[in-house]
């Protein structure tokens, strides 16, 4: 039986050469023989990932990598967003603990379908995931994917560069579209929390009467007087100051956290008092408008490290943080204060992840949300 051990390393540079020297130094690759390794570059660097990718697979002897490209990186204490950039980990796992999770639905199914006996000996039901935010079949896929795991608890989040023609993921090799990662067994614990970085404005509202993405009345009466309340009068005055700053909250049913997906506000009619949407709902649905600001995120960020910091007990080996590309420098600050509250919070410990254009935590895609998974 291997050992469980976790090494990491996060590096700026001009060229894609020069990035790799820098974390294969930090890495101590010699050391600990790896099994599995994560990857994540800026999208300066996204042209050159299939060379970085076969230059570590070459240097560190570890065949089997996953990761993407994000608008940014992390690391232990520190996020990269503009300039070439990697964040790497290295992971050393007991034997025969993981699976590739292949892009593509046929693909996907077959490993399934391969593996069932596997995935109930070895009590897989963790999986890392990376997604393409071009493929609108994303949602369904995670949630598909969760339940064939029984009951399947997933982490990660969409590629997140500009550059649509750089959503690259890897799997044991470049690919795109669909859904991607690593299946973990249960020989690999690990603890999981979300942080939603919104501050709901008051309770639940429950939808009257609504047409797709529009609500046209909530608790009987027109949705735009109810939002007008929530937001308060200064808001309602101009309606213009409110975009990026409230959002809708659909409640997780069932939810024992209180966790609620945050949508885009995408219309107001003041004639009809309507309010849109970004997402579908249907009556009897719950919704509340939230509020976002750097000081919520700063609270519900702590609450979540410090729940992390309980749970962890004895320790932790390693973790991986994947984030809204709207939170880090919008909404913490443009010197890692982020990522430092991690490191504050719970300790310097090998950390990688990414800026994520949508993030995935249990069965669903968020938004505007920090997930951070920590090894134990």
């Amino acid at each position: 039986m291997t050992g469980t051990h976790f090494t990491s390393a996060c590096a700026l540079g001009e060229d894609w050469r020069s990035i790799a020297d820098v974390c294969l130094q930090e890495l101590e690759t010699g050391s600990v023989p790896a099994s599995l390794g994560l990857l994540y570059v800026t999208e300066a660097l996204a042209p050159y990932i299939a060379d970085l990718h076969e230059h570590l697979r070459r240097k560190t002897g570890v065949q089997d990598w996953i990761g993407t490209v994000g608008g940014g990186i992390c690391g232990t204490g520190r996020e990269i967003y503009d300039d070439p950039a990697a964040s790497i980990m290295l992971a050393t796992l007991p034997d025969d603990s993981y699976r590739l999770i292949p892009s593509g639905i046929d693909a996907l199914s077959d490993m399934l379908a391969r593996n069932r006996d596997w995935i109930r000996e070895h009590s897989a039901h963790f999986g890392i995931v990376h997604g393409d935010p071009r493929d609108n079949r994303v949602p369904q896929i995670i949630e598909s994917l969760a339940h064939d795991l029984d009951p399947g608890f997933l982490v990660g989040g969409l590629s997140s560069a500009s550059n649509e023609n750089y959503q690259t993921q890897i799997a044991g090799e470049l690919c795109e579209n669909a859904l991607s990662g690593v299946l973990l067994s249960a020989g690999v614990p690990v603890i999981s929390g979300l942080t939603q970085g919104c501050t709901p404005l008051t309770g639940k509202h429950t939808v009257t009467r609504c047409d797709r993405n529009v609500l046209m009345e909530l608790d009987g009466r027109p949705a735009l007087d109810v939002f007008r309340e929530d937001i308060g009068e200064v808001l309602s005055r101009d309606f213009s100051r409110v975009a990026g700053y409230i959002f809708a909250g659909l409640p997780i049913p069932g939810s024992d956290t209180g966790d609620y997906l945050v949508r885009n506000l995408i219309g107001i009619d003041p004639q009809e008092k309507l309010v849109a949407i970004g997402d579908i709902v249907e009556e009897n649905d719950a919704v509340m408008f939230c509020r976002r600001d750097g000081d919520s995120a700063r609270e519900d960020m702590l609450r979540m490290l410090r729940d992390l910091r309980r749970r962890s007990g004895a320790g932790i080996r390693g973790g991986v943080y994947y984030t809204c590309m709207g939170r880090g420098r919008y909404q913490f600050g443009e010197n890692s204060e982020e990522l430092q509250m991690i490191r504050d919070e719970l300790g310097d410990f090998p950390l990688t992840g990414f800026y994520a254009n949508g993030e995935i935590s249990h069965n669903r895609l968020y938004g505007y949300t920090g997930v951070l998974t920590l090894f134990i």
